[in-house]
């Protein structure tokens, strides 16, 4: 009988004679109903205004908590290895002096330029003439060109180039040409740059 009187009653009401200066004489049942929408109303706004920016406050978190995992993991994965990653740091320092040893010093560039000629002569060429250029610093090192030129047969030729490998010390060979006399292959031209190396010191 309550629900059905609840029902009459709420028919009966007529939207009309709200007044919100007497909400005290409005039907429970009205006021329930209102009280619920307000109730929505609030959790609505509530929602938007202040729930939803703390989403995106815990989306952007969580986004950076994945960054930091996986910083997380390369550190650990590094600290794990240090004493391999040491090791390896000696074997380059190790392996960087020798390299360093291999480029010669002012002093040693005429022993360089006597195994030239050495290399040449061995192979059977005529060396025409070996001349230094300048000096060009790089980052560092220092390169030294010396431009070659000999004279020889194409087997003594490429004999000659492949000896210059196993010198003691770093040298490259760029810009090569060779040339033909009189379609004579015993007697091949040719013009070729060597580079030579030496560390750059703080002095330099």
């Amino acid at each position: 009988m309550a629900f059905e009187d609840t029902l009459q009653s709420i028919r009966e009401f007529d939207i009309n004679d709200l007044d919100f200066d007497n909400v005290g004489i409005w039907p429970t049942p009205v006021k329930v109903i209102v009280w619920t929408i307000l109730l929505i109303a609030v959790l609505v706004g509530g929602y938007y205004y202040h729930i939803q920016d703390l989403q995106s406050e815990l989306a952007k978190a969580q986004e950076a908590e994945v960054d930091l995992k996986k910083d997380f993991e390369k550190k650990a994965f590094q600290a794990a290895n240090l004493d391999a990653y040491r090791q390896q740091m000696a074997e380059m320092e190790e392996s960087f002096g020798a390299l360093v040893s291999q480029l010669p010093s002012d002093t040693e560039v005429p022993g360089l330029l006597e195994d030239i000629t050495n290399k040449g002569l061995l192979n059977g060429l005529d060396i025409g003439s070996i001349d230094l250029r300048r000096e060009q610093a790089r980052e560092f090192y220092i390169e030294l060109p010396i431009s070659i030129s000999a004279t020889g047969s194409y087997h003594d030729l490429g004999a000659f180039i492949s000896g210059m490998a196993g010198l003691p010390r770093i040298v490259t060979l760029h810009d090569f040409k060779i040339e033909a006399k009189r379609k004579n292959t015993n007697a091949l031209s040719m013009n070729i740059v060597a580079k030579t190396y030496r560390y750059k010191d703080e002095d330099a």
